[in-house]
C-alpha cells in the first residue's frame, strides 16, 4: 500500500502488554506510548491508585490518542465469570464490568472490552443465557453514558477456555446482542485465530457485521513448546503460528471486507508482550517492523 496504515486504522497498543507492570512503572509506560507518533490509540485497564489514575488521565488528555479500556484483566485477576451459572457470582462479575464503564468514562475512553468466562459442556446453553444477561445489563448502563461494550473472542479449549469462543458461536451471540443493544460489538484478535483453529478469512467473514475493534499478535499452539497458549509472544518467536505472511493475509481480508475506513478508522492494536527477560521497547519495535513489512506487501 502506498498510503500509510494510519490512514485507515487507529494503530494502538495495549499498555499492560507492551510494558508489563511488573517490569515497567505505569506512568513511564504510558509516557513512552503517548510519545510514540506511530501510535494513535492506547488500551489501558484498571488503575488501582487514584493519584496515578489521575496522572494517567492527564497524560492521555494531552496525547490526542484514542483511549480504549480493557476490563479483561479485572475479570481474570478476580477470577470472576460473567456467564457464571451461579447468579450471585454472575452479579459479582457484572459489578466489575459496571465499575469498568465508570472508570473508562473517567479516563476518556469511549467504551470497554471484556471476555466471556469459562464454561462446562453440560451447562453451555445456560451459560450462554447468563452471558447475554450480563452483557445486556452492561450495554444498557454504558448506553446511558453514550459508551460502547465489546466482547473479545478468545480460545474455547486451549488456555482461557472462554465460552466465546469459536467464530460461529460468537456470531450467534453478537446477533442476539444486536437485537437488544446497538452499542455492542466484537473485538477479534489475530493471535487468537490459531488457538481457535480458524483462519483470518473464516473469522472475519463469519463475524463481519459485528466487528468493531481489532488486535494483532502471535501465539504458540504446539503444546510441547515454550509460550504455549494465549501468551502473545513476539513475532518470530520459536514455533509460533503468526508472522509477516499471516499478518499480510489478515490485512488482505480486512481490505476485501471493507474495513479500511479513512473517515472513521477502526482501532487496530498490537497485543504483543516481552517473554521472560525480553525488552518491551525492542518487542514493540519488532511488531512495528512486521506491520510495516506486511503493509508494504499489500496490493493497492
Amino acid at each position: 500500500m502506498k498510503d500509510p496504515i494510519q490512514k485507515y486504522f487507529d494503530v494502538g497498543t495495549i499498555a499492560w502488554m507492551s510494558y508489563p507492570p511488573q517490569s515497567y512503572p505505569l506512568l513511564e509506560a504510558v509516557k513512552k506510548i503517548a510519545c510514540d507518533e506511530y501510535l494513535s490509540a492506547i488500551e489501558i485497564t484498571h488503575i488501582e491508585d487514584a493519584k496515578v489514575r489521575g496522572q494517567v488521565r492527564d497524560m492521555l488528555a494531552q496525547s490526542h490518542m484514542k483511549v480504549c479500556y480493557g476490563a479483561q484483566p479485572g475479570l481474570l485477576g478476580a477470577g470472576k465469570n460473567p456467564n457464571d451459572i451461579d447468579e450471585e457470582k454472575r452479579l459479582e462479575a457484572q459489578k466489575i464490568l459496571m465499575d469498568a464503564v465508570d472508570e473508562a468514562q473517567y479516563m476518556g475512553a469511549g467504551g470497554i472490552a471484556f471476555l466471556a468466562g469459562k464454561w462446562e459442556e453440560e451447562t453451555k446453553g445456560e451459560a450462554f443465557g447468563q452471558l447475554i444477561k450480563t452483557c445486556e445489563n452492561v450495554c444498557l448502563y454504558a448506553a446511558e453514558k453514550k459508551m460502547t461494550v465489546e466482547l473479545e473472542v478468545f480460545d474455547y479449549n486451549m488456555d482461557k477456555a472462554a465460552l466465546i469462543g469459536p467464530a460461529p458461536l460468537a456470531a450467534e451471540f453478537a446477533a442476539e446482542m444486536r437485537k437488544r443493544c446497538s452499542n455492542f460489538g466484537l473485538l477479534v484478535d489475530l493471535s487468537h485465530f490459531p488457538t481457535t483453529y480458524e483462519t483470518s478469512e473464516f473469522v472475519i467473514r463469519t463475524l463481519r457485521p459485528y466487528i468493531t475493534h481489532f488486535h494483532i499478535g502471535n501465539a504458540v499452539v504446539k503444546e510441547s513448546l515454550e509460550a504455549y497458549g494465549d501468551q502473545h509472544p513476539r513475532f518470530g518467536f520459536p514455533g509460533s503460528a503468526n508472522d509477516t505472511p499471516e499478518l499480510l493475509d489478515f490485512f488482505r481480508i480486512l481490505k476485501s471486507e471493507g474495513f479500511f475506513n479513512s473517515r472513521k478508522p477502526y482501532v487496530l492494536s498490537l497485543e504483543v508482550k516481552p517473554w521472560n527477560n525480553e525488552d518491551g521497547e525492542i518487542i514493540l519495535a519488532n511488531t512495528k517492523r512486521v506491520i510495516n513489512r506486511a503493509w508494504a506487501l499489500l496490493e493497492e
